[in-house]
């Protein structure tokens, strides 16, 4: 008998340590998964600090040209004070649509003045804006497909129950809100 006791303990101490080994899978997994949402994130925030930096130089640009646009230029730069102090992700969404409304207007000015359209600083300038509102669009997507992933990891069963022992919250979307907005914007001289 003593030989079927001690095989039944052995028993319950593997099953023990199958489930403490799943346990902490499972956690490694959620961290893992956290992980990636913040990593992407910080990539959106390097796209989108990018995009701060030539706002600017495009501004002052136009500006030489269209001096009298004062109203533009002013909703552009605060648009883009609000898109750089945005704390959540819902508040840096409704930023950036603001800020890609505030550039529409400007490059709208621009297409009023051919010299401006011609002068090479400005079409480097928009090139390179171009090129970071690409990046920003695939960060966005990298964003939002790991932040599903993440989501997906902590309401399912049984990943559900550690996420909330150990305080896995969901995540935001980084969503565009306004249906207008949901089309790529296109800049042409």
């Amino acid at each position: 008998m003593p030989d079927v006791a001690l095989l039944c303990f052995g028993g319950l101490v593997l099953a023990v340590i199958v489930v403490i080994g799943a346990v902490i899978a499972l956690y490694n997994r959620l961290v893992m998964l956290r992980n990636r949402v913040d990593n992407s994130w910080s990539q959106i925030d390097v796209q989108l600090k990018r995009r701060y930096d030539l706002i600017p130089n495009l501004v002052e640009t136009v500006k030489g040209y269209a001096t009298h646009e004062k109203e533009t230029f002013e909703r552009v730069t605060q648009a883009r004070n609000m898109a750089i102090n945005a704390g959540s992700v819902a508040e840096q969404g409704q930023a950036e649509n603001m800020l890609t409304g505030a550039l529409k207007s400007l490059f709208a000015v621009a297409e009023a003045y051919p010299e401006l359209k011609a002068n090479q600083n400005f079409m480097m300038l928009q090139e390179e804006l171009s090129g970071t509102e690409s990046k920003i669009a695939y960060a966005r997507q990298f964003y939002n497909d790991t932040t599903m992933s993440y989501n997906t990891g902590i309401q399912t069963f049984p990943a559900n129950v550690l996420a909330g022992m150990f305080g896995f919250a969901a995540r935001e979307y980084f969503e565009i809100e306004l249906a207008g907005e949901r089309e790529t914007p296109q800049v042409a001289f």
